[in-house]
Order: structure tokens, then sequence, then C-alpha cells
């Protein structure tokens, strides 16, 4: 049975950091490559980045980037998001997704002061 847990989410002010968890099972996790998503309120659900099976190859969404960062283990079969100086607007549910399509049941970031 596949499955993908996010974690780590939480409440955090302005500024602040937050490092997300994606733990799996259920499927060979080092041949995949592994993609972050989030949803805001009232928005559609946006990419923001993925990593390749060996995590030689990160790409995350060019408005992010200087404050996110992917990781992964594979030994761990598990993904990181690591968010800093995190903004009100990144306020939203944070999914993963494996490569065949299957999702996790999210995590929620409220960033507020």
């Amino acid at each position: 049975q596949v499955q993908l847990v996010e974690s780590g989410g939480g409440w955090v002010q302005p500024g602040g950091s937050l490092r997300l968890s994606c733990v799996t099972s259920g499927f060979t996790f080092s041949r995949h490559t592994m993609t972050w998503f989030r949803q805001a309120p009232g928005k559609e659900r946006e990419l923001v980045g993925f990593i390749l099976n060996t995590g030689e190859y990160v790409n995350v969404t060019d408005s992010l980037k200087a404050r996110f960062t992917i990781s992964r283990d594979n030994a761990k079969n598990t993904m990181y998001l690591q968010m800093n100086n995190l903004k009100p607007e990144d306020t939203a549910v944070y999914y993963c997704r494996n490569a065949f399509g299957s999702w996790g049941q999210g995590t929620q970031v409220t960033v507020s002061s």
C-alpha cells in the first residue's frame, strides 16, 4: 500500500522557518522523482518544486527558490522541504507526490503574526 505522510507544518511568525517531511512507504522511493505542491485558501494547487530520484537535481519554482530548499534521504524514504524567511502568502496546505501520482494528506502551514 502506497503511503505518503507529510508532517512538520504548524504556525510560524513571518520570517520564521519550518522543515516539512514527507515519509513514504509502499513503493521504491529511490526510483521516484518526488514533488512538493501547496494549496492556499481559495486558490488552486501550485507546484513548489521537485527533486530527482538520486537527489542530484532539484528544481524549485523561481519565486520560491531563494527561500525554499528540497532534499531527500533515500535511506529513510523521506523527502524534505526547508522553508526559510516565511511570509504570510506562504500559508497553505503542503502536499508531496510521487511519480505515480500518489499524494499525501497534506500538512498545514500558517504564517502570521
